[in-house]
Order: structure tokens, then sequence, then C-alpha cells
């Protein structure tokens, strides 16, 4: 499909970005809260207008209509206004499911580049970030590779290799999720979705976050007790780390009210001069759908792409918000001076926050927010609008 041109440009009224994109499980979603064909803030707590600017902004940037085309990833990087996607799962192919890579550039003439050549070399490509001047990639694997962790160049000819596909000759299951720590050293989350959507072989390990260094190669299980570990992101300082576990939704579609669509939260203790996750503790539930892709702002809010759109909790587990998106949002990333925003599977869309907040992204960058998401119509696709913010009360 090669170069798609952006629908609208956007013109940035802010001086970063949120950019979230919908589940690949939209379908499922149970979405009784959302408005159909709008996006606008939802306050349910005081503090959340702390976390808002006067001023609105949104507009439809891209819309894809032959496939899911923004799912996961969403690694961006400033100096060259590039951002980073994975597809959901496309099933076109004789050969078997498979997952698009794709850049879209929010330069003078916005584009979106289909990359043939990573889409093949990682197989069913997941969640990513910013690393050593270009984008680690979780491989899902597929039958005949194993999943693990992909390097890739962000400039042609977009050359990868993988840095870890197995745990001391156990092959992962399908790696969905991952960040890098302030040390160096990177930690993923595993669960079986691979399985279950028939891709991947019959799984070898549980269902557990890894902690791996680059340094001496030295890989580590961290957490288990999960039943479908997803997305994970440090707080600032690193004290605490989060992980999603969204059992409520297996690979097939179906859907267990009774198996956690929740965030645990662990403190990062050391013994020995080597970390470990301590007191695990129940940190918040999404109240639709599964939380997602998750990140945290530097005062220490937590943010998480739900059935809903992107809910956003207080340190303390409080929900402060819910940026509303018809249909939800699974992920999102955060960019500056560039008109990216929130995904929704075939849209990606523009939110901008309050430059009273400095947020911390998952991609190892530190950005300063300024203004918000009103009106919208996502479904697939980029998009941004001008309008004014609507506190609604709970």
């Amino acid at each position: 499909m090669g170069k798609r041109k952006i629908v609208q440009e956007a013109n940035p009224t802010s001086n970063t970005i949120i950019a979230a994109y919908s589940s690949t499980h939209i379908n499922y979603f149970t979405r009784r809260y959302a408005m159909p064909g709008k996006a606008y803030f939802h306050k349910h707590d005081e503090a959340f207008k702390q976390l808002l600017d006067p001023d609105s902004s949104i507009k439809l940037l891209l819309e894809v209509e032959e496939y899911p085309f923004a799912h996961e990833a969403g690694v961006f990087f400033a100096d060259t206004d590039d951002l980073f996607i994975t597809s959901n799962r496309i099933s076109t192919r004789t050969d078997g499911p498979y997952v698009q890579i794709s850049r879209v550039n929010f330069g003078e003439k916005p584009f979106v580049e289909e990359l043939k050549g990573p889409s093949l070399d990682i197989p069913m490509g997941n969640g990513g970030i910013n690393y050593n001047d270009g984008v680690l990639f979780c491989s899902q694997g597929s039958m005949t590779t194993p999943s693990g962790l992909y390097w890739m160049s962000r400039s042609p000819p977009y050359q990868s290799h993988c840095l870890i596909s197995d745990f001391y000759g156990r092959q992962f299951n399908s790696l969905n999720d991952v960040v890098v720590h302030s040390d160096g050293s990177i930690w993923f989350t595993d669960p079986i979705y691979g399985y279950e959507q028939g891709y991947r072989a019959k799984p070898e390990l549980p269902c557990q976050v890894y902690r791996f260094d680059p340094s001496n190669k030295s890989i580590r299980a961290m957490a288990d007790g999960f039943g479908r570990p997803n997305g994970i992101s440090f707080s600032p300082g690193e004290k605490v780390i989060y992980i999603t576990d969204t059992d409520w939704i297996h690979g097939d579609g179906t859907t267990d009210g009774m198996r956690p669509s929740s965030i645990y939260a662990f403190d990062i203790t050391y013994h020995s001069g080597q970390p470990f996750m301590t007191n695990r503790r129940l940190f918040a539930m999404a109240a639709d759908g599964i939380p997602d892709g998750i990140k945290c702002d530097m005062d220490g809010n937590v943010y998480s792409g739900c059935g809903d759109g992107i809910n956003v909790w207080s340190p303390g587990g409080v929900l402060l918000g819910i940026v509303k998106i018809d249909g939800g949002a699974a992920n999102f990333c955060f960019a500056v001076e560039v008109s990216s925003g929130s995904f929704a599977e075939n849209l990606i869309g523009i939110g901008c926050y309050s430059p009273k907040t400095t947020l911390c992204s998952a991609y190892g960058q530190q950005y300063d927010l300024s203004s918000t998401i009103d009106n919208c119509h996502p479904k697939d696709g980029l998009f941004s609008a001008t309008t004014q913010v609507r506190d609604t009360s709970s």
C-alpha cells in the first residue's frame, strides 16, 4: 500500500500531544459509558481539572479504511516528527495472519509509510519503545519464528535484529509490551494471546513479567500469577512498576467478567544489588473493557487505554477522569510539537493536556502537555479538531 496521504493536516495549538489508539478488541468492549461518535473529557474528581486546559484541540489527521492500522507501539521521535505504530492482526494473506508496521510522518507534507521489510522480519510486532536511537519492538512470533525483542533502525532501510527470543531455551509465549529502566535493563510482559489466536504453538512458559539486561545478556522472571500480563510502566523515580492484567478477554474474543481487567502495582526493592518486584497490590480496575497500554505522568498519575477511552488515576488509585473515546483506546503515546493523537484502530487523533502537568512517557522521554480533547468521531485513523472542554460529572 506504500505511502498514504493524511486526510487533514493538523494545526497543533500546544507543545505536546497525547496519541491514543483503539483496542484490538474494539468489537468486544461493552461500551456502556462511551457516547457514540464523541470524544470528550469526563470528570470524576475535581483534581482532573488540574490536568485540563480551557482550550481544546482535536482534528481528523489520518483515516485508513482498509485495515486497523493503528493498534500498538506508538513510538514517537520529536527530531523527525515520526510516529512508529503496529497494526491489529490482519488475516488477508494465505500464509497466515500478519501485523503491519508503519511510520507516520508529521512534516510539512504528512504521510504514512508501510514498512514491508520490518513487518516480515519482526513477526506479529506489538508493543514498542524508543531505544538506542531506534525502535525496540515486542515480536509475538509465529509458528516458525520464536517470540522475542527486536531492535529496528528508524531510518531506511529499517534494518532489524533480535535481542532475545527465549528464557534459557524455553520459548516465550507472545511478548506484548516493553519498557526500559534507567539502568539500561529491559522489562516486558508475556501473555498467551498468540497461542489463543492460532499463530503460536502451545505455551512453554507461564504468563510472566521479565527483565533482560543487555549488558550481560541475563534474563530474569520478575513476577508471575497473572492471567494475561499486558501493559507495563514505571512510575517517576522508578520506585513503582505498574502491570495491566487483561485476563477479562481471551484471544478468541470471549470475555469472562470473573477474570481480572485490572492494574497491579509493585514496589521495586533491591536485594543483593538486584531489583525485585515486591508488595503486589491491586491499583485499579477498568470499569469498561480492559486496561491495555499504561503510562505515568511526572506527578505519578497513571493513564491507561480502556474500553471507554483513556482513564486517568491518581497515584493513590482514585479515578480522576476519562478521555472518552467511542469504542475505547488500547494504547497511546506522548508526543511533542506534532499532531499525533488518539488512535482508534483506523483513526489517530490528538489530545493535549495542560501545561501545568509534565508528562513522562514509557518511551523514556519527558514532555510538557498543553490542551484537551472534546468532540470528535473516532473509528480507524488519525483525527484532530478545535473545541471547548466539557466537564461532565459522573
